[in-house]
């Protein structure tokens, strides 16, 4: 494994990680084809590293009420952007192309989703996802009447909030390691499969 992927200790081996970790890691590999660079940063602390995906697949695993993958991922990608993280803005980007079968989508969302041609549906849930992550974050009456009017359900609100302060940890910690995106998630979604 390779010493640019985090400032700090990574495992040498997949076997020198605990089995549980080593069998996540492995069974994203074979889905994959590769292994998120995220996914070695964070088994520097092998505690955290379940701590972490425990919470990511809560969040991004259950469903939601209305919310579908492309829109969490969207979520992702607005939040993680404004957070100037490179690795999730490409990870996710590499997702929200997938789930959305769109190869511009995420490309909008990153640079200014106001101005993204995105649904009124769209534009309101990434409002609120910058608002919880990067400004107040403060869930107003108004925001949830703003929110219903568009299809959010309350518990799709929590969905929204939890996603975008989740990637801001996220984006932090990643930033804090210096860890680049995996250079196979630039190209993925951008060309229909064959």
């Amino acid at each position: 494994m390779s010493a640019s992927i985090s400032r700090f200790a990574i495992p040498e081996t997949l076997d020198d990680l605990p089995d549980d970790i080593r069998g996540s890691i492995v069974s994203v590999q074979e889905k994959a084809g590769f292994v998120p660079n995220v996914f070695l940063m964070l088994a520097h602390r092998p505690d955290e590293f379940r701590a972490f995906f425990a919470y990511h697949d809560a969040l991004m695993e259950r469903d939601s009420d209305t919310l579908t993958k492309a829109e969490k991922e969207m979520i992702v990608v607005a939040t993680s952007a404004r957070n100037r993280c490179l690795y999730c803005v490409v990870a996710h980007g590499a997702l929200v192309r997938i789930y959305s079968k769109d190869p511009l989508l995420a490309d909008n969302v990153a640079i200014n989703h106001t101005v993204a041609g995105l649904s009124e549906r769209h534009r309101v849930m990434l409002d609120f996802a910058l608002h919880c992550s990067i400004e107040v974050g403060e869930f107003s009456l108004a925001w949830q009447e703003r929110l219903a009017g568009v299809g959010f359900t309350l518990d799709d609100c929590w969905d929204i909030g939890a996603i975008a302060a989740f990637f801001g940890m996220s984006n932090r910690l990643v930033t804090l390691a210096g860890t680049p995106p995996n250079p196979e998630f630039y190209g993925m979604g951008r060309e229909p499969r064959a």
